[in-house]
Order: structure tokens, then C-alpha cells, then sequence
């Protein structure tokens, strides 16, 4: 049996969709599955059972030799959250308590992290696991992903085979439940639909002109596409022990918010009008003017494909958008 976690979730039910697509059904799904906003998100899915989080873990300690795999996307994603009580839980601790089962029973694990570890970016955007030590989260949320990535790095007992994966912007079908957390492009849809205009926000950095802030965007298609990347080399019994660690996941291309806002425009088939609107002044001075994965230890780990373009993973979302309320 493969685990996912977080499966009701925006990544973790795009990955249940390309296991499927892989004819892989023996899934037990983990996740709240008591938030009714998310319920259509596995519409069409085939799996063989659900399970509460809250009593998933102690069926894993009790059950462990049932599961072949787990990949452990479920989490609190809201940077705006600033309980750590309720991230050192969610985030921290049952991340931990999930690892341990995994090691002692050599399990494969393939777990979310984020790029938002990074902070404003003063060490670089390279994941290089000597430096994570050093990275500055601006939110509680990057510090709950950054405190496991240094957990499972000091740990003596590891799976034979786990990878952590740094999500930068990712973007797609199946995120609506996510609300204000939800992707820019996600947004500006919505808005532009409505109003038949965007607002984006302005600079107040000397260096950047408005709408020239910069983010890695990547497309959950291509997201999913490193995770079973991974699932199916670890299956193939070609992965080594080099392989492990913590790798970047964006596309490796910074692109502008004006670059985003025009590929959504064209692709709803309306003229761009974009206008500015300030920072918020309590965000302002956490504001990150530019992300962009270094991409070269995923690609020495033996993953080529090319990622998918802003404007074409833009269109092919919009196309989404248009068909569904989710």
C-alpha cells in the first residue's frame, strides 16, 4: 500500500491523480477529510481507503509492514499562520513521529518542504544541505519546514531511500480550498473575470520597477511529474543512497508578476490592464522581490524534462478555470 498524506490537499491530490495515471490504486489516503471545501478535489480518484489524520499514526505503528511508500504532503501551508503551537503539530511533530516509523522500517519517503525556508534569499536559493542551517524563514511557517529539513539531516536513522522537496510557486488545478493562500495566477483570474482588470503590487524597491518583483511559478503538473520521477526510480531499485536529500522544485526561470498577469489576460482572451497597488505596510519589509530555484542537483539526479512555460501552464490552468469551480 502507497500513503499519501495531505491527499485531500492542492499537491496531494494531483499526485494521487498521476498515480492513478501510472495505474497505481492501492493508495490510503490521509488527510482531514472533514473539510467539505476540499471534498471535490478527489473527484475521479480510485484508491482503496481514507484515513483520518489525527488517527493515521497509530494505525502506521500498529500496520507499518502493510505500506511499500509514503509521500508526506500534508501540512499547514498558511504563511499567515503565526500560532507555532499549531505548526509545531502539523508541521513539525507528526512529521517527525511519521519519519521515525519510516526509518526503523525502511520505508521510502518522499516529503514536502518549501522555499520558503529560504527567507529573503541572503544565502541563495541553492540546495545545498551544508548551508539549510544558515537560511532565515521570515514566517512560521517557512521555520516549521526548516526545523524537519534540519531534523531528518541530523538524524542517524533514515530510510534507505527519502527525498525532501523544496516547492517554490506552484500553481494549478485544484487549489480553491486554499482561499488567499491560493496562487497569484488563481487570483488574478478570478479578478479579471470580475472586474476585467489586475491589481498587483507596487515596488518600493529601488531595484525593481512595479510588476518586475520576480518568483519561480511552477506548474503542479510538472510538480507531480519530479514526485513520481522519484517513486518510480526508488521502485526500480536503480535509485543509491546518493540520491537522497533535499532538492529545489521550481523551473529554475524566475518570471515577473507583468509576465503573469499578461499570460493570464491573453490566455482569457482579454486586453492587459494591470495597475499597482502598495504593499501592505505590516508585509512590506517580509516582501521577497525574487526566488529562483537552483535546479542542478535535480537534474544531476538524473530528471530532464523540460518544465512547463509560464504562458503554457497559465493557459492550460485558465482552461481549467473556465470548466470548473475548483
Amino acid at each position: 500500500m502507497i500513503v499519501v498524506t495531505g491527499a485531500y490537499g492542492f499537491i496531494g491530490s494531483n499526485v494521487v491523480r498521476g498515480l492513478n495515471g501510472l495505474g497505481i490504486t492501492n493508495l490510503l489516503l490521509v488527510d482531514d477529510f472533514d473539510a467539505v471545501q476540499k471534498a471535490s478535489n478527489l473527484d475521479g480518484c480510485v484508491f482503496e481507503e481514507k484515513m483520518n489524520r489525527t488517527v493515521f499514526l497509530e494505525w502506521f505503528l500498529e500496520n507499518a509492514d502493510e505500506v511499500e511508500f509514503v509521500f508526506h504532503l500534508g501540512a499547514r501551508t498558511d504563511t499567515a499562520e503565526f500560532n507555532f503551537r499549531i505548526l509545531d503539530s502539523l508541521n513539525l511533530a507528526y512529521s517527525k513521529a511519521l519519519w521515525e516509523i519510516c526509518a526503523r522500517k525502511d520505508i521510502p519517503i518522499i516529503y514536502a518542504s518549501s522555499a520558503a525556508t529560504y527567507g529573503l534569499g541572503e544565502h541563495g536559493f541553492v540546495d545545498d544541505e551544508q548551508k539549510i542551517g544558515l537560511l532565515k524563514p521570515l514566517n512560521p511557517y517557512g521555520l516549521s519546514k526548516q526545523l524537519f529539513d534540519m531534523f531528518v539531516l541530523t538524524q542517524e536513522a533514515k530510510p534507505s531511500h527519502w527525498m525532501g522537496l523544496k516547492f517554490f510557486n506552484v500553481y494549478g488545478p485544484h487549489e480553491t480550498h486554499k482561499g488567499r493562500m491560493a496562487s497569484v495566477i488563481y487570483h488574478a483570474f478570478h479578478q479579471i473575470k470580475a472586474t476585467g482588470t489586475l491589481k498587483l503590487f507596487q515596488s518600493h524597491h529601488i531595484n525593481f520597477k512595479d510588476g518586475e518583483q520576480l518568483r519561480d511559478f511552477v506548474f503542479v503538473d510538472d510538480v507531480v511529474a519530479v514526485c513520481l520521477y522519484f517513486y518510480n526510480v526508488i521502485n526500480s531499485q536503480k535509485v543509491t543512497a546518493s540520491l537522497n536529500g533535499i532538492y529545489n522544485l521550481g523551473t529554475g526561470q524566475a518570471r515577473t508578476f507583468n509576465d503573469l498577469g499578461k499570460a493570464v489576460f491573453s490566455a482569457m482572451g482579454k486586453p492587459s490592464t494591470i495597475t499597482y497597488i502598495p504593499i501592505p505596510e505590516d508585509i512590506r519589509d517580509k516582501y521577497q522581490y525574487f526566488t529562483e530555484a537552483n535546479m542542478a542537483k535535480l537534474k544531476r539526479a538524473g530528471f530532464n524534462k523540460e518544465f512547463t512555460a509560464l504562458e503554457d501552464g497559465v493557459k492550460a490552468y485558465v482552461r481549467f478555470l473556465e470548466a470548473n469551480t475548483n
